[in-house]
């Protein structure tokens, strides 16, 4: 992940009372295809796309990759705490960073609703929308996922056996997968969300958004995603629901953050959507 971060381009953007941090690479590259934005999950940063980066760079797209308003290094925004707060900032930093350019908008659970009201309300920005693990589609799991509370814990210790269990709970299938790299990129981002109380994933938002949203979009889901176990059939009847949908692509053996887990399919799958002749 250092080398990663080393070879980008970090630049800022006004957002709130501070800045949006945006981290790009591929900058100025000559395929002359459509740059890539990669939109993080809650609780999140740029590095749950850390293995899905260099991927798209070797493909010869150029990555834009920020920390969503009131997570990572970003400042919060203005207004609101949750998804539908964001996508003005997003677009205002993106003017600055693009131009009128037209994006490949790829979000993340929460980063797809956020993508979702994106791809809706700056209709040309989005030349196609592709959502991974996204909730708020109305037809989400109502179990208790049994996720923890970490931060009255005093003892490092006993904190990390509240992320391992949050982890294995909702984010990854394999309790064998969070080693080491996973317990320190959740750990540095968990402690830097900013933004409680976002309530938004529970409702069906973002099957509203799709029913404005123009482009083509299409949707990556881990077959074992904690959101949707026992409702794969509902979660798929919901995508083709839209107006634009083009195609669901399931990834075995992978759970919520399927681009973690399950990262080489799951890189060849999103480049093979993002090729010329997926379109709607």
């Amino acid at each position: 992940m250092t080398a990663l971060l080393h070879s980008a381009t970090r630049l800022e953007t006004p957002c709130g009372e501070g800045t949006l941090v945006w981290h790009g690479w591929g900058r100025g590259n000559p395929s002359g295809r459509s740059p890539v934005v990669l939109l993080h999950g809650g609780s999140g940063s740029w590095t749950h796309w850390v293995r899905n980066i260099q991927s798209l760079v070797d493909a010869g797209r150029e990555v834009w990759v920020p920390d969503l308003p009131g997570f990572g290094d970003s400042a919060l925004p203005t207004d609101g705490h949750d998804a539908d707060a964001l996508a003005e900032p997003l677009e205002m930093g993106l003017q600055q960073l693009l131009g009128a350019r037209a994006v490949d908008l790829v979000g993340f659970s929460f980063g797809g609703m956020v993508g979702g009201y994106w791809a809706a309300d700056f209709p040309v920005r989005v030349a196609r929308l592709v959502l991974v693990g996204a909730p708020a589609l109305g037809v989400g799991s109502h179990r208790s996922l049994n996720l923890k509370g970490w931060r009255h814990f005093p003892d490092e210790a006993r904190r990390d056996e509240v992320h391992r269990h949050n982890l294995s709970v909702l984010m990854l299938h394999d309790p064998q997968r969070i080693d080491a790299q996973v317990m320190a990129l959740h750990k540095t981002n968990v402690v830097r969300d900013r933004m409680p109380g976002r309530r938004l994933s529970v409702t069906d938002v973002l099957a509203q958004s799709l029913a404005r949203v123009h482009c083509p979009v299409f949707a990556i889901y881990g077959h074992e995603d904690a959101l949707y176990l026992g409702r794969l059939a509902a979660l798929e009847a919901a995508l083709n629901a839209a107006p634009t949908f083009q195609r669901l692509q399931w990834v075995e053996a992978a759970g919520h953050w399927v681009q973690y887990e399950q990262a080489e399919v799951f890189n060849a799958v999103l480049l093979k959507i993002l090729e010329p002749a997926e379109t709607a």
